[in-house]
């Protein structure tokens, strides 16, 4: 062989085996980043062609992959899917996944490490590779009864059993429906997710867990009240209460909704405080307390804290290292502090469980394609921001709020209710505050939580306070737990 032939063939041999090297790596080291890229449409196309798990939810399937007569095999299904978008998501061969159809995808679509001996008995019997089927802790009417009462308002509707942390009920508004990006036509679901992002109010926003957090505003003062009892406050302890309070270093004030009074105009006493939601008393007794007791408290309900319900929930904010002033407006739930509506569910669950905070869950059972179930939930501990005796003793401050303080229309006919009202400005000039009610009931043996959120008073606007927009929605999903409780079906 002539030098030039040699020369050749050493190339020819050179790039063969990069290329071998290059399929290789592609094939082996890098199959899995590759078949996990959303881009790449072809493992959507491969899941398709399996039998995608449903969401259960009571024991119905709310989402389920029905045969189609495509060349995907499959149409992913939603039933009720307003309804229950918050937690399901959507499974797109456009835009990929959301939602627990995101987090659980592995189980749904039975590639997951717990479905191992399904797939290999799968194999042996040539039977086609089938998902789990993944079952909620959310309650239907529960559902449903909170969506009606939010109605088309914008805002959020958290519920949560304070016993285990399990979501009875997560609702978001304005919402949509996932069949409209789960069609096989690209160009129609292309359209229709362009038509959602035009929409001025986000649908695609899961405003109980995510997106932006709201001021938490007069909620916050739940804070205040435990951080107060801890050092050892008592709900008869005089708290000072003008009329206007002073910010130290500014020329601004703080006054009371309404320019309303708290007490003799000078004084009032902690539970009081808490009953007419006085924003001077609260104002100043934060700044006495210290910012760092009411951080480390509200740290201690799971602010600043990232979760997973599995849904990645937005951590809750507290402003860092305010002055007396920043501290004062802090303490009533303005300036720099910022909560989901499912933060604030925690706060009163916690309260309404003897001060024992429980990890908040979305998924309560997880089943092989046989039903056999390979994944239960147990629930946990979070953390423990209140002794059982200040529990207790906030709970009773709470009953006066809904008693006869500023959340009587959250009042429920033979049953004690526990609430906090909120009217949080929005630091946006010429905003509507937006109007809160966390509660839980009955009071004396709490079986659910609740957290309401309207954005800028909904249809009151200006005139909207939280006794007046949120308290009512509130309490018809408080009525509705309640009756299945006593049905045995809670």
């Amino acid at each position: 062989m002539n030098e030039p032939a040699r020369r050749l063939s050493v190339v020819v041999l050179i790039l063969f085996l990069a290329l071998m090297a290059a399929a290789s790596w592609i094939q082996v080291v890098n199959e899995e980043t590759l078949s996990q890229d959303p881009r790449n449409v072809r493992t959507l196309y491969r899941e398709y062609g399996n039998f995608r798990g449903p969401l259960v939810v009571d024991g119905e399937s709310v989402v389920w992959s029905a045969p189609s007569d495509d060349s995907f095999n499959y149409q992913r299904t939603y039933a009720d899917g307003p309804l229950y978008a918050s937690a399901t998501g959507f499974y797109s061969i456009v835009y990929g996944r959301s939602g627990l159809e995101q987090t659980e995808n592995e189980l749904l679509n039975g590639s997951a490490d717990a479905l191992f001996w399904t797939r290999l008995g799968n194999l042996f019997s040539g039977e086609q590779q089938q998902g789990a089927s993944v079952e909620l802790t959310l309650k239907s009417s529960l559902q449903q009864v909170a969506a009606e009462e939010l109605g088309d308002e914008v805002g959020a509707v958290v519920a949560l059993d304070p016993q285990t942390g399990a979501i009875l009920a997560m609702v978001t508004s304005p919402t949509y429906d996932p069949a409209d990006l789960a069609g096989h036509d690209s160009s129609v679901v292309n359209q229709n997710y362009q038509s959602l992002l035009a929409q001025e109010n986000g649908p695609l926003i899961n405003r109980a867990i995510a997106g932006d957090t709201y001021p938490p505003g007069s909620t916050f003062k739940l804070i205040d009240a435990a951080a107060a009892l801890e050092a050892g406050y008592t709900p008869e302890t005089e708290l000072y209460a003008p009329d206007e309070l002073a910010l130290p270093d500014t020329s601004k004030t703080i006054g009371n909704y309404g320019g309303e009074s708290c007490g003799d105009g000078q004084s009032t006493t902690l539970a009081d405080a808490l009953r007419t939601s006085c924003n001077t008393a609260f104002a100043d007794l934060g700044m006495g307390l210290g910012w760092s007791v009411i951080e480390r408290k509200a740290e201690e309900f799971g602010f600043t804290d990232k979760i997973d319900i599995p849904l990645s929930v937005t951590a809750s904010r507290l402003p860092s290292d305010p002055d007396d002033a920043q501290t004062a407006m802090s303490a009533i739930g303005q300036y720099d502090v910022r909560s989901t509506p499912l933060q604030m569910a925690m706060v009163a669950a916690a309260i309404a469980n003897d001060g024992t905070l429980m990890t908040p869950y979305l998924v309560d059972t997880v089943r092989a394609p046989d039903l056999k179930v390979i994944d239960v939930t147990e629930p946990e501990v979070y953390k423990e921001p209140m002794t059982t005796e200040d529990a207790n003793t906030l709970t009773d401050m709470m009953v006066d709020v809904v008693d006869s303080g500023t959340g009587t229309s959250a009042r429920i006919s033979g049953v004690e209710v526990a609430g906090k009202t909120g009217t949080a400005e929005t630091g946006v000039e010429g905003a509507a505050p937006h109007a809160w009610f966390v509660s839980f009931a009955p009071a004396d043996d709490p079986v659910i939580a609740v957290a309401v959120v309207v954005e800028n008073g909904g249809s009151l606007g200006s005139e909207a306070t939280g006794g007046k927009v949120a308290a009512p929605i509130a309490k018809a999903v408080m009525e509705e737990a309640i009756r299945l409780d006593e049905e045995g079906d809670l």
